[in-house]
């Protein structure tokens, strides 16, 4: 499909988390990554496509490593309040995003901070497949490995059939009041939400998957992070 026919669309990166698990001095879409941070690389693929209306970032109110970034200064990008949880930071994005002039039905991608891998063309898929689809949609890959189902005691109680099992990537894509929504609702009724799918999932939806490229990474381990880098500077 030409970029052209592909539809326009608003970016919302959630990006208040600390990243616990990196062990590092800072929340990981800070750390280095082949000369930027990598929340710089991660805005830069969206920033690129001629399809996007604007970006929000949401970010804790004390967040002192963002004011930094050259791209902060940038007018294409909105901040936005972060909140305890993911879907509280993408809930204040959202609303951002509506301030702005984003409309109910208009198409927003939610992505990663800290998945600054993706391809061009798993955007462009991702925008094509879902542009006219009546809920929306996702990045995501089917399961490789066999999978395990474990008990309390830390052993296998069964063997988890794959061939229906995909683990889910972002960008997320869905329309703007429709995810709003479901977002608010589900926080409402305390159901533990860990992605805009599982949102759209509880209000009754069926989102679609789209396969995407497996090497579209989060960083979320010091060793994922190892892995980007070797990936970037074997292809350079």
């Amino acid at each position: 499909m030409n970029t052209a026919e592909l539809p326009s669309f608003w970016a919302l990166i959630p990006a208040a988390g600390i990243g616990s698990r990196m062990r590092a001095d800072r929340p990981k879409q800070y750390l280095p990554l082949a000369g930027k941070s990598i929340i710089e690389h991660t805005l830069a693929r969206f920033l690129e496509h001629p399809q996007l209306r604007a970006v929000v970032v949401s970010l804790a109110a004390d967040d002192p490593y963002w004011p930094s970034l050259s791209c902060a200064r940038d007018p294409r990008i909105q901040r936005a309040d972060g909140g305890a949880e993911r879907a509280d930071s993408v809930l204040s994005g959202l609303l951002r995003l509506s301030e702005l002039g984003a409309q109910a039905q208009d198409w927003v991608l939610v992505h990663d901070a800290a998945r600054p891998n993706l391809a061009r063309s798993d955007l462009d898929l991702l925008l094509g497949e879902l542009a006219h689809d009546p809920v929306g949609g996702l990045l995501a890959v089917p399961a490789r490995d066999t999978l395990k189902r474990a008990g309390a005691d830390g052993r296998v109680q069964s063997t988890v059939d794959r061939s229906t099992i995909w683990q889910a990537f972002t960008p997320q894509m869905f329309r703007l009041g429709e995810l709003q929504r479901a977002l608010a609702d589900a926080l409402l009724a305390g159901v533990a939400i860990t992605d805009e799918a599982s949102a759209m999932e509880w209000a009754g939806q069926s989102p679609r998957l789209i396969e995407g490229r497996s090497d579209n990474l989060k960083v979320t381990r010091p060793e994922d992070l190892l892995s980007l880098n070797r990936l970037w500077q074997g292809r350079s």
